[in-house]
């Protein structure tokens, strides 16, 4: 059951994150993996900063989502 949390709160981190980047997104297959990308990302940086967004799926969905918006924000510059 957590894949499937998992995989959704992917979905909806990388179209949130198409929405804030203000571009197209890339399909239901794309906003999953740059979510779940961006979500170990997301991860990643809130550990090394030392902030917690708390648990849960709010907490998980607002660390998905800055991490996916970090990934779509990198992936545009290196498409410069």
């Amino acid at each position: 059951m957590e894949v499937v949390w998992f995989v959704l709160i992917g979905i909806a981190a990388g179209w949130l994150a198409g929405q804030f980047v203000k571009g197209g997104g890339f399909g239901l297959i794309g906003d999953l993996v740059v979510g779940i990308v961006g979500a170990l990302l997301g991860g990643f940086i809130f550990s090394f900063l030392g902030i917690g967004a708390g648990s849960g799926l709010l907490g998980s969905l607002i660390v998905a989502t800055v991490g996916a918006v970090v990934l779509l924000l990198l992936i545009r510059l290196l498409k410069r």
